[in-house]
């Protein structure tokens, strides 16, 4: 039995914490160090924005963003709402393809929280998850329901953060 046939559980790591995204990449990164195939949907992240884009697509990883320039705040746009059903079109073919070890829709939580998306539609693309892909679900706001499909729910809770004294995120720590 190779390692890889070990794999095919389900990750979901939200709360208001820093480190949902980190945690995701982490993974990637020891998957590939591993020999396995990564890919990544970014929801919500415009593409070539964020350090971590550039350097796992670098390690071999797949990483598509599908996220306009700027942050949603309020009600997103139509053009939002879009972005967020094309990124979730992709993520069904990638999650279901059996092509890919891990599979990460990050920030696919907070497209919920706002929306963007139904919970039915996401449920939709857990339960069609090729049996040996592990597939991870980023975001703060993500619903409870998710939680009974999941194998791993990690809630990351900000107790303390730089915002809270004015300081602004920086390149390289949070983005």
């Amino acid at each position: 039995m190779s390692w890889k046939d070990r794999l095919g559980l389900i990750h979901i790591y939200t709360g208001n914490g820093k480190g949902k995204t980190t945690a995701a990449f982490g993974l990637a990164v020891r998957m590939l160090g591993s020999g396995g195939k990564v890919a990544i949907v970014q929801f919500m992240k415009a593409p070539k924005v964020y350090g971590e884009q550039k350097k796992i697509e670098e390690c071999g990883a797949l990483i598509e963003s599908f996220g306009l320039p700027g942050f949603v705040h309020g009600k997103p746009s139509e053009d939002d709402i879009k972005a967020a059903k094309r990124a979730l079109e992709r993520a069904k073919e990638l999650v279901s393809s059996g092509e890919w070890d891990l599979v990460i829709l990050d920030e696919v939580c907070v497209a919920l929280g706002f929306g963007m998306l139904g919970v039915e539609e996401v449920k939709e693309v857990i339960k069609n998850k090729a049996e040996n892909t592990e597939l991870v679900l980023t975001g703060r706001y993500c619903p409870e329901e998710l939680f009974e499909l999941a194998d791993y729910v990690t809630e990351m809770r900000e107790v303390k953060h730089p915002y809270q004294r004015g300081i602004l995120a920086r390149r390289g720590v949070e983005y």
